[in-house]
């Protein structure tokens, strides 16, 4: 146990720090009497599993999607539709999430897989806005006003999400588990195909690999992971609205997965985090927080090679 630790890199002491942190953060902000801190905190560990789904098919396969957030509105939309019919079971509310986002990623990535660079970005971008405006166009759901859920998800056998700390350790079981899914997808034969694929796409199929079929489930499965965090984030706001697939909500989320580190694991993660913080920071010094906000940015793009992941590496190994 004492070698596995001195063995640790910076990222991964900084990996170990946030598990426990991210485990105590209830006791923590009732500790200092501060409900929203934890609030905001749950809405990181969601927005983060959503931005370790966009990791898995940006930042390994090279797919830059800008219609991703329309995972996250299925699956809010997913809790709030049945809510609205009175049926409140999170099994089935679940299930309508993970199959309408699955059906939603295998017939446009069948269309935009089939594409490359800027045509990829715009067919992604373009389905996203289809469902945003027709989802805006239905009146009986709240149109561009959302919809309000009054009870939510239900468990005969299991979390009560009725309770925020009980929903926000399901949160953090759920980024756990989409941490493992990507890791042990990278590290497959399937991984492999699928970051080759990035590099090289044509040699690959030179080679016979058929890379359209795996780029295909590769990017079903992150559909559908993002789905899982929209079925959260439903539960935690209360409220559903069209703007949570704006393709404006895909843009951050292209800037968590870049500023945390791009292709790296805990990278999304810490990208939320500091997107999130920064943005809370900001927010609060004055109403034009975009400006500075958005000039740091796009210095973390232009010099931060390898993001905040590989800052901490760079400052690991002591180098200049």
């Amino acid at each position: 146990m004492k070698d596995s630790l001195r063995r640790l890199s910076l990222n991964g002491w900084v990996m170990l720090v946030s598990i426990v942190l991210l485990a105590l953060a209830p006791t923590i902000t009732t500790w200092m009497d501060d409900p929203f801190l934890l609030d905001l905190i749950m809405r990181m560990v969601i927005l983060s599993i959503a931005a370790v789904s966009l990791n898995l098919i940006l930042g390994y396969g090279g797919m830059i999607s800008f219609g991703h957030a329309a995972y996250i509105g299925i699956g809010a939309y997913s809790v709030g539709i049945p809510a609205y019919y009175e049926i409140h079971s999170g099994l089935f509310q679940l299930g309508v999430t993970v199959v309408v986002c699955a059906l939603f990623a295998f017939i446009t990535g069948y269309i935009c897989l089939r594409t490359k660079g800027v045509y990829f970005i715009m067919i992604t971008l373009a389905f996203a806005q289809m469902i945003f405006f027709a989802l805006v166009s239905i009146e009986e759901y709240g149109g561009d006003d959302g919809l309000v859920i009054y009870q939510r998800s239900t468990f005969e056998f299991g979390p009560d999400l009725g309770s925020d700390i009980s929903l926000y350790y399901t949160c953090v079981v759920v980024l756990t588990l989409a941490l493992l899914i990507v890791h042990k997808i990278v590290n497959s034969r399937f991984g492999l195909v699928i970051r080759g694929s990035a590099g090289n796409d044509a040699r690959l199929m030179s080679l016979g690999i058929p890379t359209f079929r795996y780029r295909l489930v590769c990017y079903v499965i992150a559909g559908v992971i993002c789905g899982v965090a929209g079925w959260l984030l439903g539960n935690f706001t209360n409220f559903i609205s069209p703007e949570m697939m704006d393709w404006t909500r895909s843009g951050e989320l292209i800037f968590m997965v870049v500023l945390g580190g791009a292709g790296s694991l805990f990278g999304p993660v810490l990208g939320a985090v500091a997107y999130l913080t920064i943005e809370e920071v900001l927010s609060g010094i004055t109403i034009y927080w975009q400006l500075p906000f958005g000039i740091l940015l796009v210095l973390v793009v232009l010099f931060g090679k390898g993001g905040l992941t590989g800052l901490i590496a760079k400052i690991g190994r002591g180098d200049k």
